[in-house]
């Protein structure tokens, strides 16, 4: 999807005109001052919720989808325009994924097993009350996508968000809940309090009432979650990277790494972060990317660009999720529009290259051979065993860099996103548990197991 900055500004302009109706208009559906408040709240909805039918909560589902389609431009200009990361048009996109492609009630199945002894069921039923923690970098597409899959399983969710996101977060908590009551649900199906803290958040792990936490983003609140003595689901850090060899349709390759490098000015963590590249076609490789929207940098440029974004070895949060124009700015060099992504060679251990930075900034990494090539590939991946893509025609290469990487997502010869559903097959999510194991989480991700056995009787056949 190809946006016009003059289209843009019209968005941009006619939300900003929406947002200050609704702003005077607006209630608080789902918003607190307190957090115990809050989580009072969500146990008396849960309960509620725990009674609905599942034709009941499919409606609920349907019509979050239907208002987050709706408002989906609404959305990605708050997110952007709050959190100054990003990019609306891909945005936009993401929000329309969310909406077409996040299970709901279909994902929480029965399996059963009849015999000689009797009938023995398993069913998906909820945990309660969910505690999650969301980022700044997909405020409410996590949120949505989240609340969706939570209470498709009965559940109901408390949300403490990030702070530099919670314009943009409570207008999702809004939506879930206006969409609620539309439908015959009830409020409250999923809170949060206006002023996220990390003593609110605190308050949340505590709460005895809420027995599992779903977490999205960086090592350090994944890491909390999993002290907390709860259940936790842990969405945390990648590094993804992505191996071309001497098989890959390397034009393809080239336009579909920039392509997914660039979705959203590389926010999401399934990006493609660095390149591991055969030798022989590393030159090719460049050329069509550069014929893509790519700028080589120098190594003078490197060592500004690394001092710029990297100083000191800790991450400026200025220049994430912005736009390869911008960044290129900041070492004084001034680019057309059409650039859209940073390259250069260098070798594994170059901190632009084995840093997260979440930018549009690849690094390219020559490896001499497949073994070569894996071993790095899988030294840069840090072990966060979250995503990896390869573009290669051949089957043995691409079975034994799957089997190393050991990631929760492995794209083969396309961009990260399609492993999302966007143009590819399969449901979205932004959740990705890969640290404590769950993978690409879903509603049935947010259930427990319970076997329900009658002996002895009720087989018919």
């Amino acid at each position: 999807m190809v946006v016009g900055e003059q289209e843009i500004r019209a968005i941009i302009q006619e939300v900003v005109a929406k947002l200050k109706t609704e702003e005077a208009n607006s209630g608080s559906l789902g918003v607190f001052e307190d957090m115990n408040e809050a989580i009072k709240a969500s146990i008396e909805a849960q309960k509620v919720m725990h009674s609905l039918s599942m034709d009941s909560r499919e409606k609920i589902i349907q019509n979050i989808k239907k208002l987050t389609y709706e408002n989906a431009e609404t959305l990605a200009v708050m997110g952007v325009e709050e959190t100054g990361m990003g990019n609306i048009p891909h945005k936009i996109l993401k929000h329309r994924l969310v909406a077409e492609k996040t299970p709901g009630t279909e994902d929480i199945t029965t399996t059963a097993w009849s015999g000689d002894r009797g009938l023995t069921l398993v069913e998906m039923g909820p945990f309660g009350v969910i505690g999650a923690i969301t980022p700044c970098t997909n405020p409410s597409e996590t949120i949505i996508c989240n609340t969706i899959g939570m209470i498709a399983g009965g559940n109901t969710v408390v949300f403490n968000p990030h702070p530099a996101a919670v314009k943009t977060s409570i207008m999702a908590v809004n939506l879930v809940n206006q969409a609620s009551l539309e439908a015959g649900g009830p409020a409250n199906i999923a809170v949060t309090v206006s002023k996220p803290t990390l003593e609110t958040s605190d308050i949340m792990l505590k709460h005895p009432a809420i027995q599992l936490i779903a977490a999205t983003g960086g090592p350090g609140v994944v890491t909390t979650v999993l002290s907390s003595g709860k259940r936790g689901i842990g969405a945390g850090a990648g590094n993804p990277p992505v191996l071309v060899d001497d098989t890959a349709d390397i034009a393809k390759a080239a336009m579909d790494i920039v392509n997914g490098c660039t979705f959203d000015n590389n926010l999401p963590c399934i990006a493609e972060k660095e390149v591991v590249a055969f030798e022989s076609i590393t030159d090719e490789l460049i050329y069509h990317m550069m014929e893509n929207g790519c700028y080589m940098i120098n190594e003078e440029e490197q060592d500004k660009l690394t001092k710029l974004v990297l100083p000191e070895g800790r991450l400026n949060r200025k220049y994430v999720g912005k736009n390869a124009k911008f960044i290129l700015a900041g070492i004084g060099i001034e680019v057309p529009d059409t650039i859209r992504c940073i390259i250069f060679v260098g070798k594994k251990e170059h901190p632009l290259i084995a840093e997260e930075l979440m930018m549009p900034i690849l690094g390219i990494v020559k490896a001499r051979c497949i073994d070569d090539a894996i071993a790095k590939a899988v030294w840069l991946e840090h072990g966060n065993r979250h995503s990896a893509h390869m573009h290669s025609k051949n089957i043995d290469n691409l079975t034994k860099f799957g089997k190393a990487i050991d990631t929760a997502i492995f794209v083969k010869n396309a961009p990260s996103y399609s492993a999302l559903g966007f143009g590819g097959e399969g449901f979205c999510t932004f959740t990705i548990a890969s640290r404590t194991g769950e993978g690409l989480t879903s509603a049935s991700t947010f259930t427990k197991r319970r076997r329900c056995v009658m002996a002895d009787s009720f087989c018919v056949r």
